[in-house]
């Protein structure tokens, strides 16, 4: 589930790189996307 999440964050970011999107859209894409990954991982350590 969080995976699937991380995915298509990711993705939307790519996009919104690509498509030359304002600064603050990439930024904010960019930490929610750091926010998962640190999630997917506390998640990994307590298994």
């Amino acid at each position: 589930m969080l995976n699937e999440e991380i995915c298509k964050l990711r993705k939307e970011l790519n996009d919104s790189i690509s498509s030359g999107k304002d600064y603050s859209i990439v930024y904010e894409l960019s930490v929610r996307l750091d926010e998962l990954i640190a999630e997917f991982y506390k998640a990994k350590l307590v298994k």
